[in-house]
Formats: structure tokens, C-alpha cells, sequence
């Protein structure tokens, strides 16, 4: 229905895949904001010269799919995953398939159109290629899933991520946008302790990947900026 697109403002938001199919058909630029861990690992990744092709499926089809485009294949047990400390390791020209049930399932279900990956990291360098590439820009929070109906689950650090993205915009905000905003205005002195504290970060922590949380926590470290093109991410800044 028209009054879930947000259409009379420039800044949108939104959540997971509904999200998606409500904003992107009206919007010209989509941005997919998942912080632990899809947006930084690509951020690492195509800052390092790499190329990211985002898949939504860890399954044999994943492994079809990296022989087709002749790159490697990213996944737990592997040289590189969903971690984004694994992907300090790449070298540029390095082809990588990355599964992800969250972030790659809505850049599939993003569109024809601009669609960027962003996160804390190069929140400040997407908006502002975001704003040269079209007028309406819609900020998408990838959220998690719960175990096992695998329904959503708003996750906190996405609203941060989707909030400093938004808070580097100009033009019109939609109050969901404006909200967005402030949680991350909220956040943004302390970050670290924020991510690291939140149900994602406390997950991954316990798996291990601490280094991968504060990664994520880096604001504005970067200048990449993940752009799709031909269904992979590459540095659009370049």
C-alpha cells in the first residue's frame, strides 16, 4: 500500500526483506546495512580490491555458483567468511562468493537499480556517493533471524549503521529514518561498548570473532564503497 513507501520524503527506512520490497521500487538509490557482520565484511573486502559476490544460501548451490564465477567460496571452516577480520587477508583481483542469509538475500531482492552496502566503517563515504547517484535514497537494516522460524529479528547495531548512513544524508527524513538517526546519535559516543554489549556483538564474541566486532566499530575508517554491479560488489569510489 502507498503510505508503507515513504515517497513523499528523500531519506527512507526500512526493515529486512519487507522492507526492501516496500522501499526500493520507489527509491533510487537502495542501501543494505548489516553490521555484524555482511556490510563490514564486504567493506574490508572491496577496500582491499576485491570483488564480493553476494549469495543467500550456504548450500551445495553456493559451491555451483563460486566454480561458475570462478571465485572462491567464504563460509565458516574457511580461508575467508562472513568474519570481517578474515578478509584483511585479500589481495585485489581476489573473487569471493559470501553466503549470508541476511545481507545477500536483500541485495538480490534490492532491484535493478543503485545498490550499495553499508555500514559503520564507510558510512560517511556510501552517503555520500548515495547522494550523487539519485535523489531518494532508501536505508535498508538487515536484522537477524530467529531460531528456528527464522522470522526477523531487528538487531540494534543494524539501526545504528542505517542511522549514521542517515545522518550523513540531506534532504527530507521520514520519522522512521529520523528515528534511525537517533538511535545512532545515541550510540555513536561509545560504539565499541555498544556493538560489543548488543545480542549480535555478545553472539559473536562467544564464537570468538571479538576482532571482527571491533572492526565493525571502526566509524568511518573507510572510503570504500560497495557497489553492485553484474550481481557483485565492487569499490564504486574508484
Amino acid at each position: 500500500m502507498a503510505f508503507y513507501d515513504q515517497a513523499e520524503f528523500v531519506v527512507r527506512f526500512g526493515w529486512g526483506e519487507r522492507g526492501v520490497l516496500a522501499l526500493a521500487a520507489h527509491s533510487d538509490v537502495v542501501v543494505i546495512v548489516d553490521v555484524l557482520s555482511f556490510a563490514t565484511a564486504v567493506d574490508v573486502a572491496v577496500g582491499r580490491g576485491a570483488i564480493v559476490f553476494p549469495f543467500g544460501r550456504r548450500d551445495e548451490a553456493a559451491e555451483v555458483f563460486a566454480q561458475e564465477q570462478q571465485a572462491e567460496l567464504a563460509g565458516f571452516g574457511r580461508r575467508y567468511s562472513l568474519a570481517p577480520a578474515s578478509m584483511l587477508a585479500l589481495a585485489p583481483g581476489e573473487r569471493i562468493v559470501l553466503p549470508s542469509p541476511n545481507g545477500s538475500t536483500l541485495t538480490t531482492l534490492a532491484g535493478e537499480g543503485v545498490v550499495l552496502t553499508g555500514c559503520l566503517r564507510n558510512y560517511q563515504a556510501v552517503a555520500q556517493f548515495a547522494q550523487t547517484a539519485g535523489v531518494s535514497v532508501a536505508v535498508i537494516a538487515a536484522g537477524e533471524r530467529w531460531w528456528p522460524q527464522q522470522d526477523l529479528r531487528p538487531a540494534l547495531e543494524d539501526m545504528i549503521g542505517a542511522g549514521a548512513i542517515i545522518s550523513a544524508l540531506g534532504g527530507s527524513m521520514s520519522p522512521e529514518a529520523q528515528a534511525a538517526a537517533a538511535v545512532f546519535r545515541q550510540a555513536q559516543p561509545d560504539l565499541q561498548a555498544t556493538l560489543l554489549a548488543c545480542a549480535s556483538g555478545k553472539e559473536l564474541v562467544e564464537k570468538g570473532l571479538a576482532a571482527s566486532v571491533h572492526l565493525a566499530a571502526e566509524l568511518g575508517c573507510s572510503t570504500a564503497v560497495p557497489l553492485l554491479q553484474n550481481g557483485a560488489y565492487v569499490n564504486g569510489a574508484t
